[in-house]
């Protein structure tokens, strides 16, 4: 049977010839080279960078290629690869000859190097998204020359040395970023009036904040060596005082208690010197009286602090945090107790506090030790940021500062309690968390591994380590049970956001899930940057996804962990299909084979599991959710699928330790098992 899908070894030789010539024309003036010097460029990006991940046929026009958008099919303009799986460096005259272009987006990939020089030859460019990479070297000073640029995202790689000051010229910037990365030196004196967003957080610049950037928050800046508002005042500066801004202290008739003498100085009346006399004796009561009251409210607080230390078996404070730091951080990576959220209790820092979640009620650290830890930002999601803080006594958490939370403090504690009383070992466990006008924080277990998506998709080179199939079977049999205990505490309790990004792993690829119950938290804001990908057809407003949508979205991350593609990605020629519907069109070809991951095609003995999998996947994102499954029936039919598996493996290892193995041919089978359409 022939493949549905071209594939350019097997492309008609006219097409490959037409093709050519247009690469050769592209070299001599008056033709039309234009986009087959695209394409060429293209092609020679893809041989550099990306050769086994994108799936461009070069008998078509560039056009039609994945990420690729033109302008009335005569030149590229927009080149969208986030997430694919790119690795290595960018040659020169690839991206930098592609001279229409206006938007870049290379984010979240494993480029490296230097960025080419003849980036700055992309005059039309408008958006530049090179942020999760590992790009290092300096910052292009030719970027400065790109005049039409309005966003200039440079976050999380290893660009070192300082910022160019070129950068000063690029008045229609709105967006620079520039977080973490190592960056040293002083900041530029940016003047620019557009200009909308600003961070330079995490890096080792140092100096004074130039005037016109003092407007941004504080969070801007943080840990760098920066100071002047929003931060504290560099040495030498003072500080504005409220005070100062005000009108001059007049006396009853209007005139200043002060007078000048003689000789030029200022002495006071007789009055005010009266007034201060008074006043000083009144504040002297005052602070007696506080004196006395706080003596009594000592007394009573190191009662109850005995108390509590009596309660725990009279061990001392420091005999208990010497204990939990003895545990070391824990199959999550942190060191706090691992005793199940219950009751709450409270660290206090002055007027903040942290809430924690814990039986124990001994408290390790508090916000004062929180925000003194060291911090590295892991990623920005739908609900806000996350950071891995180290703490200075050994432990290591995640944080997750929240953004667009409209709620009041009552609404928000009432259903931060309800995320912290769920209790799951396939659940990252919310341990504390923290409440004001300006700031919400949630603090969580730290998961060494990271994502699933970053495992499953963020390596592609010679060094990946490929996931097996009992660890890919053991991740989405520990998912659907977090997601089943999740639905098992009432008929309107849901996820609401499940992907891969939002599986996290612990020692030994232990799957836990996190975000759970954020969906409750979030505004509007939030819900409408959610990945498209997982959401279920039916659901319209997503901060109300019922456990029918959870259902759909496990059944992407199903079909996700078995063909190794990001979901949100167009992998025909039809622009913006998405996985489902992929899948769906190659099997109803009958070519099932093709549809998985090439790194779990050399297990031969589960090819029939492989294929039960798959219909699972198929079945939970059917497109009516009547059709589709309940968890417990999930994750009764994946435990069956594993327990098969695991005996087929076990049964290879014995046939090869006994040399007792059947030689194949070397190829799988077009076809595997049978899949029905739902």
């Amino acid at each position: 049977m022939v493949s549905p899908v071209t594939s350019p070894m097997a492309s008609p030789p006219f097409f490959s010839v037409l093709f050519l010539l247009l690469l050769l024309t592209s070299f001599f003036p008056g033709g039309a080279p234009d986009l087959a010097a695209d394409g060429a460029a293209l092609l020679a990006l893809r041989a550099a960078v990306g050769r086994t991940v994108l799936p461009w046929n070069a008998s078509e026009s560039p056009c039609f290629w994945h990420g690729v958008t033109c302008k009335s099919s005569s030149r590229v303009i927009a080149l969208r690869l986030p997430g694919v799986g790119l690795i290595g460096s960018i040659p020169a005259a690839t991206v930098g000859n592609l001279s229409a272009l206006r938007i870049l987006s290379l984010r979240y990939n494993g480029l490296s190097g230097s960025l080419p020089p003849d980036i700055s030859s992309l005059t039309e460019l408008r958006n530049l998204y090179l942020h999760q990479n590992r790009f290092s070297g300096a910052i292009p000073s030719g970027l400065g020359s790109l005049g039409k640029l309005v966003r200039l995202d440079l976050a999380g790689n290893q660009f070192s040395g300082a910022i160019p000051p070129e950068l000063t010229n690029l008045t229609r910037l709105r967006v620079l970023n520039l977080e973490s990365n190592q960056l040293s030196g002083e900041i530029p004196s940016f003047d620019l009036p557009d200009l909308r967003q600003f961070n330079v957080s995490f890096n080792q610049v140092n100096g004074s904040i130039p005037p016109k950037l003092r407007t941004f928050p504080a969070n801007s800046f943080l840990s760098t060596g920066l100071c002047g508002r929003p931060l504290q005042a560099c040495p030498g500066e003072i500080a504005p005082s409220p005070a100062a801004d005000g009108p001059t202290a007049q006396g009853p008739a209007g005139e200043n208690p002060s007078r000048e003498d003689g000789n030029g100085k200022k002495k006071l009346s007789g009055g005010a010197i009266a007034g201060i006399a008074i006043g000083s004796v009144v504040v002297v009561l005052i602070l007696l009286v506080l004196l006395i009251l706080l003596c009594r409210k000592n007394g009573k607080s190191k009662t109850s602090s005995l108390d509590a230390v009596e309660a725990r078996g009279k061990q001392p404070e420091a005999a208990v945090a010497a204990a939990a730091r003895d545990k070391g951080l824990g199959e999550g990576g942190s060191g706090m107790s691992a005793t199940p959220p219950t009751a709450p209790s409270v660290a206090s820092a002055g007027a903040k506090k942290l809430v924690f979640f814990g039986g124990s009620g001994a408290t390790l650290f508090d916000l004062e030790d929180l925000l003194r830890a060291s911090a590295e930002v892991l990623g920005k999601g739908t609900f806000g940021t996350a950071y891995k803080a180290v703490l200075e006594i050994g432990t290591t958490v995640a944080v997750k500062r929240l953004k667009d939370v409209t709620l009041t403090e009552r609404e928000f504690r009432e259903k931060v309690e309800l995320i912290g009383a769920m209790n799951h070992p396939n659940i990252v466990p919310l341990r504390a968390y923290y409440f004001s006008k300006d700031e919400k924080l949630l603090v969580y277990d730290y998961m060494s591994l990271g994502s699933l998506s970053a495992v499953l998709h963020g390596n592609k080179g010679s060094g990946r380590t490929p996931l097996s199939w009992e660890t890919r079977t053991g991740i989405a049999l520990a998912a659907a049970r977090g997601i089943e205990y999740i639905h098992s505490n009432g008929p309107s309790y849901s996820h609401g956001n499940i992907k891969s990004s939002n599986i996290l792993l612990a020692k030994s690829y232990e799957a836990r899930i996190s975000d759970h119950g954020l969906a409750l938290l979030a505004g509007p804001a939030s819900s409408s940057t959610r990945v498209a990908g997982y959401r279920a057809p039916e659901v319209t407003d997503p901060r109300r996804v019922s456990q029918k949508a959870d259902v759909y979205s496990f059944g992407v991350l199903l079909l996700e962990l078995l063909t190794g593609k990001a979901p949100a990605q167009a992998y025909l020629n039809e622009e913006g299909i998405d996985l489902p519907r992929w899948v769906q069109s190659v099997v109803r070809e009958e070519w099932t084979a093709e549809v998985f991951d090439p790194e779990l095609l050399r297990y031969q003995n589960v090819e029939e599991d492989m294929v039960r999998l798959l219909q699972l996947a198929i079945d939970c994102t059917a497109h009516f959710p009547d059709k589709r499954l309940s968890m417990p029936e999930v994750v009764a039919q994946i435990e069956e699928v594993r327990s098969s598996a695991l005996k087929a493996l076990n049964q290879d290892q014995q046939s090869d330790s006994t040399g007792i193995v059947e030689e194949g041919d070397g190829h799988s089978s077009r076809r595997t098992g049978s899949i029905t359409q739902s």
